[in-house]
C-alpha cells in the first residue's frame, strides 16, 4: 500500500504540476466501533464470518440486523466499503438456516418443503447480483453449510435453471426488470418462493430515483401485493449510498409510512485519511482552431442511453450553436445524477397550492457554492470574476490529463480506479495509459485495462477478479464500477470530469482506502463551466449535503401501465388501492373509460390476450442491444445500447474493445447486429446527427398577451447522418462520410413559452445575445422544474431556439424524456407563472456574476454550457412575468 502523501508528490511531478491543483482537502481517519454478534445469529454463519476475517461486526451493521430481525423494515445508508452486506445476510441466512433445521425435524411431511423462509434479493444490475452470488458461496463455505441453496435468475437465466430456482432456492438474487416482465406475472410458478417471503433485499436503493425510481417502487408494492395473496409479508432490508433523508425515500419505495422504517445511519466502520484533490489541467499553447468542438468528450458512447442523445448540429457545423439539452442516460448505474447544486425537495407540492417563493428559494438555493460579499465569481480570495475560460485558450482534455496521471501512479506502485464519463473515455484513458506504460516496462502496461458496459458478463467478471487480486493494478472505467461490487484495497481513485450528483462522487471516491486504508481522490475538471467552476469552489462539493432520492409513484403515467400489470397478476380488489396512492380510484375509473380494464363488482379485470407487463420499460431502454460480433470468427465481442448504436457501430466506425481496433463492416439494425473486422487503424470516428423538435398537438394553449405558454405532444427526432475520420492523436479530419441510417423519434408531452421579437427589444436582449438568454432560461427552468413536480432533472429534456419552425418565435422548450409524457411538462403548464418566476428569482439570487452551477450552468448539457448569458436571461424573465396573469 502506497502512501497518499507519497502519491500526491507523485502526481505533482516535483512541483511541475502545482500550479493545476486548486484545492486539497485532508479528510480525517475514523476509528472502527464494533459489537458483539447478535445472540440469534446462527453460530455457523458467525464462525464463516470469522473464517474470512471478521472477527467481530460493525455497530451500524449489528443495529440493522437487529432491526431486520425484530421485524421492523430497515435501511441501512453508510459509506461505501462499510460493510452493508453482512447486515442483511446476517439474518436472512440465519433464518432460512433456522426454517431448514425444522424442515429436517420432521422430513415426511409435504408441508416441511413450504416452511423454508426464502430471501429476495433485489438489485440494480446483473454484475452486482453476480458479485453478491460469489460472495455468499464464500460465506457459506466458510460457514461449512450447505443447506441454504442460492441461485441468480435474470433474462439470461436457461428454462431448466429457471425451473430449479422456482423449486428449491432458498434465496434468489435478481433484479427488478425480471421481477416486473417475468416473476409477477407468472407468480404461481414462483407461488413457492413467494408464500416463504420472509426478506426482500432492496441494493443500492439510492440507483432507484427519478421515473425508473417510481416504477420500481410501483413493482414492489405488486410484489407485496402478490405475497400477501400467498400468506406472507416480508420485511424490506435496503441499502443505501449515504443520502438525505433516507427512511422517507426507503418508505417511499416500498410503499409504507416513514414511521414504519428504521434508519441505520451512523457508520461505525474505520475509514483511513483521505486526500482530496481537485485538478485543472492546463492551458494548451495557443492555437486559432476551435479546439472544443476537436474533443470526443461529448460523445455517444457516454453510457447506454434511455434515449438518443438530442443535439442541433453536427461537428462540421460552424454556426452558432442552438442552445439545447439532452436526456439522461438509463444506465444505473446509471443510471445517478441531479440538479446543478440545487437540492432537490423530497416532494412536490400537491394541488394548486400556491408556492412562497421565499421558502422555495430557500431549500433550492443555499449558501454554498457563491462567493462571499464583494467577491467575483472566480476562485475564492481572488476577486477574479471569470468562472468560463475564454474560449480562445482551451485546456489539456480531463481523459488525456488522467490517463498521464494513472501512468504516473502505476509506476508507483499504486492500485487505481479512473472513472470517466463515456466508453469511449474508458478505452482511450487505458489505451493511452498503457502507451505510457510501456516506454518505462511492458509488464506494468500489461497490468492497465478499461472496464465498460457492454463487455460480455465473463470479461467483466474476470477484470474485477483481476483488480482485487493485484493482477491488474489500473482499471479505466464508465460509472459501471460506481455501485457496489466489491473491489477494495485500492490507493486511489481519478475521476474524470463532475459525475453529476454528489452521491456519484463520493460512491466513486469512496472506492479509494476502502477497508480503513488512506487513499487518494483526485477529480480532474473537463473543459466546462461547471467543472471549472467546482474545482475553484471547494465549499460546494465538500460543504454541501448530498442529494435527497427523489422520484414519485402516484405519477399517473407510471401509475397506470402497473395498475394494468396488478390487475393481469391477481384482480385488483377495492381494498387494495390504499397500496398504489390516493389517486388510484380515479385512475382505475380513466382506465376503465378507456376499455384497458374492465369493471366487475369484484374488482377490475384485465381482459386482453397480450401481458400487460409490456406496456411499460421499468428503464426506458428502447430495445433490445445491438450485438457485436467479429466477422471471420463468429465470436460475440460484446454489446450497444439500442439507442446508440447508429452512432456507435454504423457501417465504418471504428469500435474499440480491451484497446483492440474493430471496423464495422455491416450494421443490421433488423436482426440487433453489427459485424466488425479486426484492424489497425490510426483513426477514430465520430457521428454526426441533427435532432428536431416537431410540435404535434397543442393540448392547451395559454396568452400572456404577446407571449404564448403552450402545452402539447412533440416529436424529438434524432437522426445519424454521417461521420468524421480523425486521425489519433491530433484528431486531424480525415475525411466525412455520409450514411443512410433511419430518424429515431420519440413522441413525448413538452411545455413551452415563446418570446416574440417585441419581449425581446423590451429586454434588451439583442439578437447576438439571444441564444444565450434563452439557453441560460432554459437550464433554470429545468433546474427548478423538480420542485413543482416530483422528478429528477434527469427525468426532463430541452431545447431553445432563437427561431423555431412552428411557433415562429423564440421558444424554450422542456419535454419529458420518456415515450408518451411523464405528467412532468404538464405539471410545468399547470404552475407556469409559479415555476417561471421561481426560475428568474433563483437566476437573480444567485451572488455569481456570469452564471454557475447553482443557476444556470448544467452538469447534462449537450453544448458544454455555452453559449449562456445571465444578466440577458434575467432581463428576459422579467419581461415574460410582466405579462403573466395576475394570481
Amino acid at each position: 500500500m502506497v502512501e497518499p502523501g507519497e502519491l500526491l508528490d507523485v502526481l505533482l511531478a516535483a512541483g511541475r504540476r502545482t500550479d493545476r491543483m486548486t484545492h486539497v482537502r485532508h479528510l480525517p481517519s475514523r476509528p472502527g466501533v464494533q459489537a458483539d454478534w447478535p445472540s440469534w445469529a446462527d453460530a455457523d454463519l458467525v464462525h464463516g464470518y470469522r473464517s474470512l476475517g471478521v472477527d467481530r461486526p460493525w455497530l451500524h451493521q449489528v443495529e440493522a440486523a437487529d432491526a431486520a430481525w425484530s421485524g421492523r423494515h430497515t435501511v441501512l445508508a453508510t459509506s461505501t466499503g462499510s460493510g452493508k452486506s453482512l447486515a442483511f445476510w446476517l439474518p436472512a441466512l440465519t433464518t432460512a438456516r433456522s426454517a431448514a433445521a425444522g424442515s429436517l425435524l420432521d422430513p415426511g411431511r409435504i408441508e416441511s418443503v413450504s416452511r423454508r423462509a426464502t430471501t429476495l434479493y433485489l438489485c440494480p444490475t446483473k454484475a452486482l447480483a453476480a458479485d453478491q452470488l460469489t460472495a455468499l458461496d464464500r460465506l457459506l463455505v466458510a460457514a461449512r453449510t450447505r443447506d441454504v441453496r442460492v441461485a441468480t435468475c435474470d433474462g439470461d437465466t436457461s428454462l431448466e435453471e429457471r425451473r430449479w430456482v422456482q423449486e428449491h432456492a432458498d434465496v434468489v438474487l435478481t433484479n427488478p426488470d425480471f421481477l416486473h416482465f417475468a416473476l409477477l406475472p407468472q407468480h404461481r410458478r414462483w407461488a413457492r418462493l413467494l408464500g416463504s417471503l420472509r426478506y426482500v433485499v432492496v441494493d443500492e436503493c439510492h440507483a432507484f430515483r427519478g421515473v425508473f425510481g417510481a416504477h420500481v417502487g410501483l413493482v414492489l408494492r405488486r410484489l407485496r401485493r402478490l405475497a400477501a395473496s400467498y400468506g406472507a409479508t416480508p420485511t424490506f432490508l435496503l441499502a443505501s449510498a449515504t443520502t438525505s433523508d433516507p427512511a422517507v425515500s426507503a418508505a417511499r419505495l416500498i410503499g409504507v409510512d416513514p414511521s414504519e422504517v428504521t434508519a441505520v445511519t451512523d457508520d461505525a466502520s474505520p475509514a483511513g485519511r483521505k486526500t482530496f484533490v481537485l485538478w485543472q489541467p492546463p492551458e494548451l499553447p495557443g492555437t486559432d482552431a476551435p479546439w472544443s468542438s476537436l474533443l470526443p468528450e461529448d460523445d455517444p458512447w457516454a453510457t447506454p442511453l434511455a434515449l438518443p442523445r438530442h443535439v442541433t448540429r453536427g461537428p462540421d457545423d460552424l454556426s452558432v450553436p442552438a442552445p439545447d439539452d439532452v436526456w439522461g442516460d438509463g444506465s444505473l448505474a446509471a443510471a445517478g445524477r441531479t440538479a446543478d447544486g440545487i437540492e432537490e425537495p423530497d416532494a412536490a407540492p400537491t394541488g394548486a397550492e400556491p408556492v412562497v417563493l421565499s421558502e422555495l428559494l430557500a431549500a433550492v438555493l443555499p449558501d454554498i457554492g457563491h462567493p462571499a460579499p464583494g467577491e467575483g465569481s472566480g476562485p475564492l480570495g481572488t476577486g477574479d470574476r471569470i468562472v468560463a475560460e475564454p474560449s480562445d485558450r482551451p485546456r489539456r482534455t480531463a481523459t488525456a490529463e488522467i490517463a498521464d496521471l494513472l501512468a504516473d501512479l502505476t509506476a508507483a506502485g499504486a492500485r487505481s480506479l479512473a472513472f470517466t464519463r463515456s466508453r469511449r473515455g474508458a478505452e482511450s484513458v487505458a489505451a493511452t495509459t498503457r502507451a505510457h506504460l510501456l516506454e518505462i516496462d511492458p509488464t506494468l502496461a500489461a497490468s492497465v485495462s478499461a472496464y465498460r458496459g457492454g463487455y460480455l458478463p465473463e470479461e467483466r467478471r474476470a477484470l474485477e477478479s483481476a483488480i482485487r487480486s493485484g493482477a491488474l493494478r489500473a482499471l479505466a472505467t464508465t460509472n459501471a464500477l460506481e455501485l457496489g461490487v466489491d473491489i477494495s484495497g485500492l490507493d486511489a481513485v481519478l475521476i474524470a470530469g463532475w459525475p453529476g450528483t454528489r452521491v456519484s462522487l463520493w460512491q466513486q471516491a469512496g472506492r479509494a482506502g476502502r477497508a480503513g486504508t488512506d487513499g487518494l481522490v483526485v477529480l480532474v475538471a473537463r473543459e466546462d463551466p461547471l467543472d471549472t467552476f467546482l474545482v475553484h469552489h471547494a465549499e460546494a462539493i465538500f460543504d454541501t449535503p448530498v442529494e435527497a432520492t427523489v422520484f414519485d409513484t402516484t405519477n399517473p403515467y407510471v401509475l397506470a401501465p402497473h395498475l394494468c400489470a396488478a390487475a393481469a397478476e391477481l384482480p385488483l380488489r377495492t381494498e387494495e388501492l390504499d397500496l398504489f396512492g390516493p389517486r388510484t380510484a380515479d385512475l382505475l375509473g380513466e382506465l376503465v373509460e378507456r376499455g384497458t380494464l374492465r369493471r366487475r363488482p369484484s374488482g377490475w379485470y384485465w381482459t386482453h390476450n397480450e401481458p400487460a407487463s409490456r406496456l411499460t420499460d421499468l428503464r426506458g431502454s428502447g430495445g433490445d442491444p445491438v450485438r457485436v460480433v467479429e466477422s471471420v470468427t463468429g465470436r460475440l465481442l460484446g454489446t450497444v445500447d439500442a439507442a446508440s448504436a447508429d452512432s456507435t457501430v454504423h457501417d465504418g466506425a471504428v469500435y474499440v474493445h480491451q484497446g483492440a481496433t474493430f471496423v464495422v463492416d455491416e450494421l443490421r439494425l433488423e436482426d440487433g447486429i453489427a459485424l466488425v473486422t479486426r484492424r489497425d487503424v490510426d483513426y477514430g470516428t465520430w457521428a454526426r446527427w441533427v435532432t428536431t423538435t416537431e410540435i404535434q398537438s397543442v393540448d392547451a394553449e395559454v396568452p400572456w398577451g404577446p407571449v404564448t405558454w403552450g402545452f402539447g405532444s412533440v416529436d424529438v427526432t434524432t437522426q445519424v447522418l454521417g461521420y468524421q475520420r480523425k486521425r489519433i492523436p491530433d484528431l486531424q479530419v480525415l475525411g466525412t462520410e455520409e450514411l443512410d441510417l433511419p430518424a429515431r423519434t420519440l413522441r413525448t408531452t413538452a411545455v413551452w413559452w415563446t418570446a416574440p421579437a417585441e419581449v425581446l427589444l423590451a429586454a434588451g436582449v439583442t439578437v447576438e445575445a439571444t441564444p444565450g438568454a434563452l439557453h441560460a432560461a432554459e437550464h433554470a427552468s429545468i433546474g427548478l422544474l423538480p420542485l413543482l413536480a416530483t422528478c429528477d432533472r434527469w427525468d426532463l429534456g430541452g431545447l431553445s431556439t432563437a427561431l423555431h419552425v412552428d411557433t415562429e418565435q423564440a421558444t424554450v422548450f422542456v419535454h419529458d424524456a420518456y415515450p408518451g409524457g411523464a405528467g412532468f411538462a404538464e405539471r410545468g403548464f399547470t404552475l407556469g407563472a409559479t415555476w417561471l418566476r421561481a426560475t428568474r428569482d433563483a437566476i437573480a439570487a444567485c451572488r455569481c456574476l456570469t452564471g454557475c452551477p447553482a443557476c444556470v450552468q448544467s452538469p447534462k448539457c449537450g453544448n458544454a454550457n455555452n453559449p449562456l448569458d445571465k444578466a440577458a436571461a434575467v432581463r428576459l424573465l422579467d419581461v415574460v412575468l410582466s405579462h403573466a396573469p395576475a394570481a
